[in-house]
């Protein structure tokens, strides 16, 4: 389970009321102030939270289909009795802080439909979120005065599989007295528990019953047959036979992709755009004998019946837009039960050029709930030209995690005027990728002072009139920083983007100019802080395969490992490693574990971590992140020696 983040301030709320009013009305704030709770104070005054807020400023759309809520209701409804009237208010939310359920009450509490800290400022569950462990938050340590007499306790909730961070359980009362632990944290923990419980037990009955229809659609026992072109869809998973692979092309993926999403929201011809989570894909083959296969949570299975070997995901998440004249797929209706999919069939038509055509039949538990479809394609007899693929999005873009969406939405924000903006990060993070992108495609002069210092070759060259992507700023010698100042003097309204990778010492003229920037800043997450993002990045980062051939794909133990490993080199050392692979690799199928290299293949601990090492570990990460990677910095700020901090860091892989 989850180990609890206590907050620094549990044992002296009363003061903390004071520094709150303080921190309010821009007075300093007393010693003995927790940096935690100070930061968390700062990040809602950034964020534009009014202390006063009533409610948040747009109320999120719920996600249309959530297997979270379905999984945890009928767990959590158990639970409301335990409540008890009037003294607790318990809430579930998904991986973006909206809450999709509550029960119970609290007087003069009233909830939220979001509980992200750029909408309500700091909380519980946000900073479960952020650390992926139980936490607690109680009366002044939130910004909103409508929480100040309020105490929480949030636990995140882990997907059994990915141990990504689906979302989080909470239960708020009025503030406890005995401040931490809170109350009911036991409570809470129970909750989360049975929630992924529950979610562990669907996840292995559905992935059975959709391995069972496709079995049953290749043919009887003993009797497969090698010649069908076999898929198997719940918007998550895919079976995907030898045959199938060979017609398979990226549009009638997306289309079938978009029927397995609609039957399972019960029906309607398209319209979903995302696949969800494209988790486990199983290339099922036809060789004799026995074949390993992936059952729930990774563990390795026999699959007989002349099954070859399973192979593993192909983990794009998003799906592609389908190009230009093809029809959305349709879902299968209420009592039919197949429909094929053909050029120019209202509600069901197969993409434009796929040469194929699909007989859909839905997949479904034994009450009838449809979870996905089994599909057999056969080649259309005059087959059209394929069209083109669609564009891949860009790599700076790619990524639905917490952090990376919204430092993506804050640069896209600030880059709507032309004030200049700095990127800050990592080396390998994106930043001048991101900021090609917020630039758009015009022209764009870009100035590198890893080359040229003192920006002499680069400005004087410069049209005015064009805009400016500044590279490296952390080089910039005392010239180069004088010519700069010196042109957002001269050009206040010219659009100028600066990247700076923290870590290095510098000098006093560049600090000033980079506190001068610092009020237009966005900091982009290092790649171990957003892991989830790396399914997505993948099939992104890979070299586009000739037709014919089919993608990269990875087992599902490859694919923890390059989750677990912290990249150094964040998503530029992510991308050597995938095109290596793809262009040096001589054997077929999905890349295994053993193919990725020695620092990847053994991961970044051989041994479980106790609660206290978890800990440790956690804050050591954190403060490296804080100062760029610099170790003497980070233990400095630990309070420990640099000897020490490296013992650790070794200690925690051994």
């Amino acid at each position: 389970m989850t180990t609890t983040e206590h907050t620094p301030a549990a044992t002296a709320l009363p003061s903390l009321y004071d520094a709150r009013e303080r921190f309010l009305t821009g007075r300093p704030l007393p010693d003995g102030v927790p940096e935690e709770v100070a930061a968390a104070w700062r990040r809602a005054r950034f964020f534009g939270v009014p202390h006063d807020l009533k409610a948040p400023a747009a109320r999120p759309v719920r996600p249309v289909e959530s297997a979270l809520l379905d999984a945890a209701r009928p767990v959590l409804d158990r639970i409301v009795p335990a409540l008890g009237a009037g003294r607790s208010l318990l809430m579930l939310t998904d991986e973006r802080l909206r809450v999709l359920w509550t029960a119970g009450s609290v007087p003069g509490l009233e909830t939220c439909p979001v509980l992200s800290e750029q909408e309500v400022g700091n909380n519980s569950a946000a900073l479960a979120l952020r650390t992926r462990r139980r936490a607690e938050m109680h009366g002044p340590e939130h910004y909103l005065d409508r929480w100040q007499d309020v105490s929480a306790v949030t636990v995140p909730l882990l997907d059994p599989e990915s141990a990504q961070v689906l979302g989080t359980v909470t239960v708020a009362s009025r503030l406890s007295t005995a401040r931490t632990p809170h109350p009911q944290a036991a409570l809470a923990e129970a909750a989360a528990a049975a929630v992924e419980t529950e979610l562990r037990t669907r996840a292995g009955r559905a992935e059975r019953v959709l391995l069972d229809a496709y079995l049953r659609a290749t043919g009887p026992d003993g009797a497969r047959r090698a010649d069908l072109a076999v898929v198997a869809l719940d918007g998550r998973n895919r079976l995907v036979s030898d045959a199938a692979q060979r017609l398979l092309t990226p549009e009638v993926l997306e289309a079938l992709e978009r029927t397995a999403v609609s039957v399972r929201r019960g029906g309607g011809a398209g319209g979903a755009e995302d696949t969800g989570a494209a988790g486990c894909t199983a290339r099922l083959g036809d060789g004799a004998g026995e074949a390993e296969g992936t059952e729930p949570g990774g563990r390795t299975a026999r699959l007989g019946d002349g099954t070859a070997a399973a192979r593993a995901t192909e983990p794009g998440g998003r799906a592609a837009r389908l190009g230009d004249g093809a029809a959305a797929a349709g879902a299968t209706e209420p009592g039919e039960r197949t429909r094929r999919l053909e050029d120019g069939v209202s509600g069901a038509g197969a993409t434009e050029g796929a040469g194929c055509t699909a007989r859909i039949t839905p997949a479904r538990l034994d009450d009838g709930t449809v979870l996905g479809i089994v599909a057999v394609l056969e080649p259309l007899g005059d087959p059209v030209p394929s069209a083109p693929a669609a564009p891949r999005p860009p790599v700076t873009l790619t990524g639905s995690s917490v952090p990376w969406r919204h430092a993506v939405a804050r640069g896209v924000e600030l880059a709507r005027s032309p004030e200049p903006l700095l990127l800050t990060g990592e080396r390998g993070t994106g930043k001048s990728a991101l900021a090609r992108e917020l630039l758009g495609q015009g022209p764009v002069r870009v100035a590198d002072a890893a080359r040229d210092t003192g920006l002499d070759g680069a400005l004087a060259a410069w049209p005015a009139d064009r805009p400016l992507l500044l590279r490296h700023a952390e080089r910039l010698e005392q010239p180069g920083v004088a010519a700069l100042n010196s042109l957002l003097d001269t050009h206040p309204d010219t659009r100028v983007l600066v990247t700076y990778t923290p870590g290095a010492q510098v000098g006093p003229c560049l600090q000033r100019l980079l506190d001068k920037l610092s009020a237009r800043s966005v900091t982009l997450p290092p790649l171990r802080e957003r892991a989830e993002d790396i399914r997505e990045l993948l099939p992104v980062l890979a070299p586009r395969t000739l037709p014919g051939q089919p993608p990269l794909t990875w087992t599902l133990d490859a694919l923890r490992a390059l989750e677990l490993h912290p990249w150094p080199g964040n998503v530029t050392e992510l991308a050597h490693v995938v095109r290596a692979l793809a262009e040096q690799r001589r054997m077929s199928g999905p890349v295994r574990r053993a193919e990725l290299p020695d620092a990847v293949r053994e991961g970044p601990a051989a041994r479980p971590l106790s609660p206290m090492e978890h800990a440790e570990r956690a804050a050591i990460l954190e403060a490296l992140r804080r100062h760029g990677g610099n170790k003497a910095r980070a233990a400095a700020a630990l309070g420990i020696g640099r000897a020490t901090l490296y013992r650790k860091l070794r200690g925690y892989r051994d």
